[in-house]
């Protein structure tokens, strides 16, 4: 069954490069909008709450593939300006996404921290932003890395989403190939090369989220 090993592989290697492009530039507006956005869900002022809490819910409560085909398709219709790449939408649309998830990761690890670090750096007369940046967000980062492990291991996996809008990444290939290759052994070995090459990405990431995992864990039990 598995005998066209050297003309498959090559084909969904093409694609590899703009799965690992979408996955970067997802990743980093990803945990761009989740710090963002999980700071803003803490703050104390009503307006930024309200705005960060409807932006979390709008990209959680919908679609991400739905999203891509907005991003698209429908946003040059409304805002001609705002025409974009197939490529950079994808990678917004994961961006926004996971981040909106994410952003749940940081909200959770800022309020964890103890309220007495908060009064102790009011009593040494630290502003909001010194308070946030010197004293909590050090102690919430490190609760926060477990969770994003585990958050981009979930953007890769969404990256084969970006194909349904005709960008060249390897779930594209395989469709390609399957599309030229219609006999059962055929299909089921293209796509077993697709999970494979899938899971080798990934590999990195399962470890390095299980390393973050065990890193925090420990630092939470010497604290």
């Amino acid at each position: 069954m598995f005998s066209n090993a050297s003309t498959f592989i090559p084909v969904l290697l093409r694609g590899l490069e703009t799965t690992v492009q979408v996955f970067i530039l997802g990743a980093i507006f990803a945990y761009l909008i989740a710090f963002i956005a999980g700071i803003g869900r803490t703050s104390k002022i009503g307006i930024i709450r309200f705005i960060s809490t409807v932006f979390v819910e709008l990209f959680r409560g919908t679609s991400l593939l739905v999203q891509m085909f907005f991003f698209v398709y429908a946003l040059p219709l409304i805002f001609p300006g705002l025409a974009m790449s197939t490529f950079f939408a994808g990678a917004l649309a994961l961006g926004l996404n996971y981040g909106a998830y994410a952003s749940e990761v940081v909200r959770g690890a800022i309020q964890s921290i103890a309220h007495s670090q908060t009064e102790a750096a009011i009593s040494l007369n630290m502003s909001k932003w010194q308070r946030m940046r010197l004293v909590i967000l050090p102690q919430a980062v490190r609760l926060m890395l477990p969770g994003f492990g585990n958050n981009a291991i979930e953007l890769l996996k969404g990256t084969s989403l970006v194909s349904i809008i005709t960008l060249s990444d390897m779930t594209f290939r395989a469709s390609l190939l399957r599309s030229s290759n219609t006999s059962l052994a055929s299909q089921v070995e293209i796509f077993t090369y697709l999970l494979i090459l899938y899971f080798l990405l990934a590999l990195p990431l399962i470890f390095l989220a299980r390393w973050l995992e065990k890193r925090a864990s420990k630092g939470v039990s010497t604290a």
